[in-house]
């Protein structure tokens, strides 16, 4: 059976860590990885980031080929670099191990991930790849998924699950509203947009995993 571990590292010891600089924004959050070729390209969202800075300091990297803006928001934006990520021994692990990255985010001097293992064991071999690589993880949770494809949160990230449970309790959802998405936001630490974002992936990660059938398209 699959297991599911939430663990946290920090920024300085891994390569992308390394790359992504964390001090430009308020938060970096992992979109998805796309392999193309031998190169890896993540498309990340930075929060609050002065462009051109940090596309300057991604692109000092002997590793990255390329940085380029993909889309812009108020107040964050849709990044892609290409980048070699064999030089990555914490991506190279996950690779090895047959583990999914379903989730990946920074704020401060630390990353947050959210992995898959097809197995403990396999998990048992990641943290041990990671301690030969001298790589500090702390694992803060570890569980095993209700099914194949959803883990027991219908498929909503943790920052996700965090936002509509405070929003719930806190009424958003009521008539009258009992909050704001900036009040929310001030809670989380985060802008308005980005709240408002979190609550609709939320949302539709719940209704695809528990309300839809499989073959139907949200």
């Amino acid at each position: 059976m699959s297991v599911i571990a939430e663990i946290r590292i920090p920024s300085t010891d891994f390569e992308l860590g390394r790359i992504l600089p964390i001090e430009h924004s308020t938060a970096i959050e992992l979109e998805t990885l796309v392999p193309i070729g031998d190169a890896t390209v993540p498309l990340f969202w930075v929060y609050n980031s002065a462009q051109d800075s940090f596309l300057e300091t991604v692109q000092r990297y002997p590793s990255v080929s390329n940085a380029a803006v993909v889309d812009v928001f108020e107040d964050r934006t849709l990044f892609s670099i290409e980048w070699e990520a064999h030089h990555d021994l914490l991506i190279e692990g996950i690779s090895e191990t047959g583990g999914q990255i379903l989730h990946a985010a920074a704020t401060g001097t630390s990353w947050e991930f959210e992995l898959r293992f097809p197995s403990h064991d396999a998990l048992t071999e990641f943290n041990e790849h990671c301690e030969d690589a001298q790589i500090n993880l702390e694992v803060s949770r570890v569980y095993n998924p209700t099914s194949g494809d959803v883990g027991p949160w219908f498929g909503m990230t943790a920052p996700q699950r965090e936002a509509i449970t405070l929003a719930v309790k806190w009424g958003y959802y009521n008539i009258p509203r009992g909050c704001t998405t900036k009040e929310l936001a001030a809670e989380l630490g985060i802008s308005d947009q980005a709240v408002t974002e979190r609550l609709r992936r939320a949302i539709v990660s719940f209704v695809r995993n528990s309300t839809l059938a499989p073959d139907t398209e949200a």
